[in-house]
Formats: structure tokens, C-alpha cells, sequence
């Protein structure tokens, strides 16, 4: 009861101030909340101008940080708001005014246990960027071993962020929740995982270490690739708080006059992009879900340095091939195979209607693939799949969401740069030799090879598992007769003598394939 009474003060001061900036409609959607829609319009009712979407950006930013990020999230759910209100989610600022440097300071001495001036010989007090979760300051570190100082920036964590978020989180899991009990259809689009995912992902965002860490492993994956890099984190001034790492010198890609200046030829860079970025989600299943301009810099010899790598996306092999499959499918115009996929992925149920899905895959496609080379849009496609969701009963796939936003925004990054050309006709030969080398006959033969050896891993602790529930059940006195227990014993000694065979007939066939 406190608990929702809580929740109920708390709904209460945010529907004042959305309705400060006529952005109500989120709420009014929700019969319940109705009371509270007409309490806020009461007090605190005002016509804005501009559009739904530009209201409830104007209204998180006044919230804060929570509902800053919340926004951000939400801009790819045009499942749940609408395409424009989603577009207009995607424009929010992820920008607030700095905390004072005395706050900078005690952040990095509580977190790394040492003063300001032994672990930096110089540190601008003036951040260079101020965000809702952190904000970065330039420095320089005190000299080495060897008397090497490097160039660094220091990101430290807003003070009182946490707590804040914590209490805003609470909030949101509970009108998901409510969400779900009012209004029962919007259970297909998973509001109470949604919420939770969210929460993951910030809380995350929120750890330092979990940001230096993703940024450790795509270096790793791009450790061979001389076109794009990561900066290197300097793990001994790196905590939960604060986070070290090599100081980026190069041009921002949303400068594109300085990318000219500096000779760089804009067609390469955006092939750089595209390529960094299939290799990221199709190659390696994790990639940079923020990666637009202000993210992105170019060093002075035309190689691609990423930057911030705090809000992350994973695919998982099968989804990899699954997702694929179905682009090559578009791309060809097998409109009937890229239905089979949703249905064979379970992204649709079996109870649809393939022929009507078939259908409806062309007329998405066909509009978008009828366009100039350079206006074919691959997020543009996945977002207008995502559109007929609610027709098929299509359950969300936050992680195809979410994989649909970064393409926006790094197509976007190519439109910017390129607007002639189409980026991913220039990582084509990228993109054809991944899909014949995991989408052909022999690739799923591997992976069915695969499948079966973590099966074959995976058997003895099955049946040792098996053993102790069935010895567990015999002292219970559950009705099991001996008889049946030595049939399942033998059974178990005659798999373990066949084992060994299955063993060599999986190694022989590896050994073949490869």
C-alpha cells in the first residue's frame, strides 16, 4: 500500500509536468490513470505549440535524467507511440547543464582512493561535455614508470544519479504493470519486459565498468581491422564512478567541412562505417547502439574511432542468421522466404496466415526497393515490418528494435557524409561473402554439427541430473517399481557405450568440413 501510494504522489508530480507541456496523451491512454489525467489538466494545463512528440521530449527534459534516457529508449518503440512521436524521441538531447567541479573532484578521489593530483599532472575543470548520466573532462595523467604522461578523458558519473533513477524505475515497472492488468492487448508488446530491459540497460550504463568493458571487447573483435579502433581504457584510473580512457584527436563526423579540409574522401569513410558496423552486429552479435556523428571521429590517417560505448545491443548467432536470411530474402525479391523466416523464427505465431504475411512483406518491400539506389533504406524496411506487427499479433523483439535504431542513425551518419550513395551497396562485397559463408549449405551443416556437440557436452550432466531426481524419488517412496528403475539405469550404461561412437562420427564430419 505505501508502495502505491508512493508511486501515486510521485505519477502525480510527473502528469503535472507533462501536462505543463500538453504532453498528457502518454497517460491517457491508460483508463485507469484517468483521475490523474484530469487532475493534472486541471492545474496545470497550457497549449504548446509543435508536435506530440516535440512536447513529450520538452517535458522528459524538465524530468531529468531518468526520463531523458526513458525518451531515448522509447524512440524506438514506434510500436507503442507512433512513428513521428518515436521520431521525435530520437531528436531528444541527451544534454544537462554540469555539476560543479568540487563534485568532479570528490567523485574521482572517493572512487579511486587517491588524490586528484597524484593520478592527473593537469585536469580542466571545465567539462567538455555534460550529459544526464555523466560528464567528460580532459587530462593529462602523472608520469609512468618511465616518465610517460598521456592524454586522457575522465568521465565521472552525476552525483545523486543513482538514487534519482532508482526512484523513477520503481515507478515506471509499476504503470508497466498496470499497464498490462487494465488493458490486456498491450501484453503483446511486452511492457513489463520492456520496463525491465530498461532498467538493465541503464543501470548498466550507470556502472563505468560496464561501459570500459564493452569498450575493451569491440576493441578486441576490431583488433586485426586497421580502419577502425576504440580507444584504450586506463583500467587503474577506471571504477564504478569514474572512467579513464585514451584522449581521442581527430575530426567529429558531423563536421563535415572539417572532414573535407583535412582531405578525407567522404565515400571511403561511410564504407568505413558500414562495414565496422555489419561487422559489429553480424559478425561478432554485439554492436555500438548509439553510433551517431557526435560518437564517431576520424583520426588524421582516415581511420574510424569510436566513442562511447555505454549503451550496447547483442544478437545471438541464430538470430544473426535468422535476421540475414530474411534481408537476403528482401533483396531478392523472395518476398514468401522472408515470411517462412518470421514464422520459422517464432517472431510469428503458427496460428497466421503465411499467404497473408507474404502479402504483407511485399507491400512493405516493394515501395521501399522501388526508390533510388540511394534512398533504399534497410532500417527504414525493418521499421515498416515492425508496423504490421499489431495486425499478425507479432510479439516485440526488443533486440530488433533496438538493432533498427542503430541502422537509422548510422545510415544516417551515411546520408550526411554521401548523400548520393547507398552504404550498403558499399559494404556489399562485405555483406555477400558473411551471407555465403554462414547462410549457405555447408554453414548449416557447422552449425547443425554444433548444435548437437553442446548437446553431446551437455549430456552427461543431464543424465547424472536424471539419477539424482530418480535415486531422490526412490527414497521418497514415489511409486517406481525396480523394474523400471533398472530399465532406466540399462538405458542409461547402453547410451554411455553408444557415446563414444557418436563422438567419432561428429569429429570425422567436422574434420571433412573443414
Amino acid at each position: 500500500m505505501i508502495g502505491h501510494a508512493r508511486n501515486l504522489a510521485r505519477l502525480l508530480t510527473i502528469a503535472r509536468v507533462l501536462a505543463r507541456h500538453d504532453a498528457l496523451f502518454p497517460l491517457e491512454s491508460i483508463a485507469l490513470l484517468q483521475p490523474v489525467v484530469l487532475a493534472a489538466r486541471a492545474v496545470s494545463r497550457r497549449r504548446v505549440e509543435g508536435r506530440p512528440g516535440q512536447k513529450l521530449a520538452a517535458a522528459f527534459t524538465e524530468l531529468g535524467p531518468t526520463f531523458i534516457k526513458l525518451g531515448q529508449a522509447l524512440s524506438i518503440r514506434a510500436d507503442l507511440l507512433g512513428e513521428e512521436v518515436a521520431a521525435d524521441l530520437a531528436e531528444l538531447q541527451d544534454a544537462l547543464p554540469p555539476f560543479p567541479f568540487a563534485e568532479t573532484r570528490k567523485a574521482v578521489e572517493t572512487e579511486l582512493g587517491q588524490p586528484l593530483e597524484t593520478l592527473f599532472s593537469a585536469f580542466d575543470e571545465r567539462p567538455v561535455a555534460a550529459a544526464s548520466i555523466a560528464q567528460v573532462h580532459f587530462a593529462v595523467t602523472t608520469p609512468d614508470a618511465e616518465g610517460r604522461t598521456r592524454e586522457v578523458a575522465v568521465k565521472v558519473l552525476r552525483p545523486g544519479v543513482e538514487e534519482a533513477f532508482q526512484r523513477d524505475v520503481e515507478l515506471i515497472h509499476w504503470l508497466a504493470r498496470l499497464a498490462e492488468t487494465a488493458q490486456p492487448g498491450t501484453r503483446r508488446l511486452r511492457p513489463v519486459e520492456t520496463a525491465r530491459a530498461f532498467e538493465d540497460a541503464v543501470v548498466m550504463e550507470m556502472d563505468l565498468r560496464f561501459e570500459a568493458a564493452a569498450a575493451c571487447e569491440v576493441a578486441e573483435n576490431f583488433a586485426d581491422d586497421d580502419t577502425f579502433r576504440v580507444p584504450e581504457i586506463d583500467w587503474t584510473r577506471t571504477g564504478r564512478r569514474v572512467m579513464t580512457l585514451e584522449r581521442v584527436h581527430g575530426t567529429p563526423m558531423s563536421d563535415r567541412a572539417g572532414l573535407a579540409a583535412a582531405g578525407h574522401d567522404p565515400v571511403d569513410l561511410v564504407t568505413r562505417v558500414s562495414n565496422a558496423f555489419f561487422r559489429m552486429v553480424f559478425r561478432d552479435g554485439f554492436f555500438h547502439a548509439d553510433l551517431h556523428p557526435g560518437n564517431i571521429f576520424v583520426a588524421d590517417d582516415g581511420t574510424i574511432v569510436a566513442v562511447d560505448f555505454g549503451i550496447m545491443g547483442r544478437v545471438d548467432r541464430q538470430t544473426r542468421r535468422h535476421l540475414g536470411e530474411m534481408l537476403l530474402s528482401f533483396l531478392t525479391g523472395n518476398y514468401r522466404r522472408a515470411a517462412e523466416i518470421h514464422f520459422e523464427a517464432g517472431w510469428v505465431g503458427p496460428d497466421q496466415s503465411v499467404d497473408a504475411f507474404t502479402q504483407a512483406c511485399r507491400s512493405i518491400a516493394q515501395p521501399i526497393f522501388g526508390r533510388p539506389l540511394a534512398e533504399i533504406s534497410i532500417a527504414r524496411l525493418l521499421g515498416q515490418l515492425f508496423h504490421v506487427t499489431e495486425t499478425f499479433n507479432m510479439h516485440t523483439q526488443p533486440q530488433l528494435l533496438m538493432l533498427q535504431k542503430s541502422m537509422l542513425v548510422t545510415e544516417g551518419v551515411g546520408r550526411t557524409l554521401a548523400p548520393d550513395v547507398n552504404m550498403w551497396e558499399l559494404a556489399r562485397p562485405l555483406i555477400e561473402s558473411w551471407m555465403a559463408d554462414n547462410l549457405g549449405p555447408q554453414a548449416r551443416i557447422k552449425d547443425g554439427l554444433t548444435v548437437l556437440g553442446d548437446s553431446v557436452d551437455r549430456l552427461p550432466r543431464i543424465l547424472a541430473s536424471a539419477e539424482s531426481v530418480l535415486t531422490k524419488i526412490q527414497n521418497k517412496g514415489v511409486l517406481l517399481d525396480a523394474d523400471s528403475a533398472h530399465a532406466l539405469r540399462g538405458n542409461r550404461r547402453s547410451f554411455m557405450q553408444v557415446l563414444p561412437w557418436i563422438l567419432v562420427l561428429v569429429l570425422a564430419v567436422l574434420l571433412y568440413f573443414n
